[in-house]
This record gives C-alpha cells, sequence and structure tokens, in this order.
C-alpha cells in the first residue's frame, strides 16, 4: 500500500450520502473537480479565451462544465430551463472582461457541488423514470442524464486538460 499516493477519487470508496446505484456519477463529478483544480493551478490568465488551432478556449470549457451540469440537472428534477439557463448557454465560450479563470473555477466548484447535493437526494427507484430533454423534448431517463453527466463532463475535463497543455508549452 502507498499510504502518500493520491488515488483516483473511485479508488478512495463510497462518497458519504449517495446512493450505491449513483456512486459512479459521485465519483466522475468529484474527479472532474480534481482535476479542473489541479489543471487550472498555475494556468496564465491572458490565454482564457486563446483557441490554438481553433479549437475551444479553456474559457468556453469552464463555462460548459458549469452550464452542462446545471442543464442536466434541471431535466433530472423533470423541469424545463429557465431564461437565466438559456442565457448562460448562448453566452458560453464568448470573452468577457468581467470574467476571470477565479470566477469560473468557482462557478464549476459549486455546481459540482450543488449536482452531488441533488443526487444524494435522487431516489434509486426513479432511474428507469421518463425525463424529457431541451425544447424538442427528446426521450432520456434519469440514470441516461445521470451517465451523460458523468460522461460528458469528463470528456471536456480532458479536452480541458489537453487545451491547457498547449497552451502553457
Amino acid at each position: 500500500m502507498h499510504p502518500h499516493r493520491s488515488y483516483e477519487i473511485w479508488l478512495n470508496g463510497a462518497v458519504e450520502n449517495i446512493p450505491a446505484l449513483l456512486q459512479p456519477v459521485a465519483h466522475a463529478l468529484l474527479q472532474a473537480k480534481k482535476e479542473v483544480v489541479e489543471t487550472m493551478f498555475s494556468f496564465p490568465e491572458d490565454k482564457l479565451w486563446d483557441k490554438p488551432s481553433g479549437i475551444a478556449s479553456v474559457g468556453f470549457h469552464l463555462q460548459h462544465l458549469s452550464g452542462v451540469l446545471d442543464r442536466l440537472f434541471t431535466y433530472l428534477r423533470a423541469e424545463s430551463l429557465s431564461e437565466k439557463q438559456l442565457n448562460y448557454l448562448n453566452e458560453e465560450g464568448k470573452q468577457k472582461d468581467n470574467i476571470t479563470t477565479k470566477k469560473l473555477l468557482d462557478k464549476f466548484n459549486r455546481q459540482v457541488d450543488v449536482s452531488l447535493n441533488q443526487l444524494s437526494k435522487t431516489d434509486e427507484i426513479l432511474l428507469t423514470q421518463y425525463r424529457s430533454v431541451g425544447r424538442k423534448k427528446l426521450p432520456s431517463t434519469v440514470i441516461g442524464l445521470l451517465f451523460h453527466a458523468a460522461e460528458h463532463t469528463m470528456r471536456h475535463v480532458g479536452q480541458l486538460i489537453v487545451t491547457v497543455k498547449i497552451l502553457s508549452a
């Protein structure tokens, strides 16, 4: 055993207050939070909106990570997106002077915490229950939304890490 080794979140056991079947979602969200914080630790503020070779900026990924979790967990509650959420979606990736790395990281960390809180209140018996997604009311389920929240979050974390490495080289 390596007492000082940092294991991935899923290897640290169950997340307190999260139902057993929802542990993988909690692990993925906590892993994303850990990796984003570590990746952004010394990232230069002036590169937040740079798009190397035209790929999405670090700022976009940070905004999108927060926004997509907010939207997916709204659908999970069987609610439609609010005007505020639709406006946020429309503004993702648009550079603004008042948006800083710290603000984006704080927003993402808060959104993960809000999502975990909602996850802790999600009854496993509802996992196969129907949920609609978006204005077109596309079909999904509670477990489908949760799986997508975990998968989509980690996908963007991976893209963020690569973009940070390119811009920090």
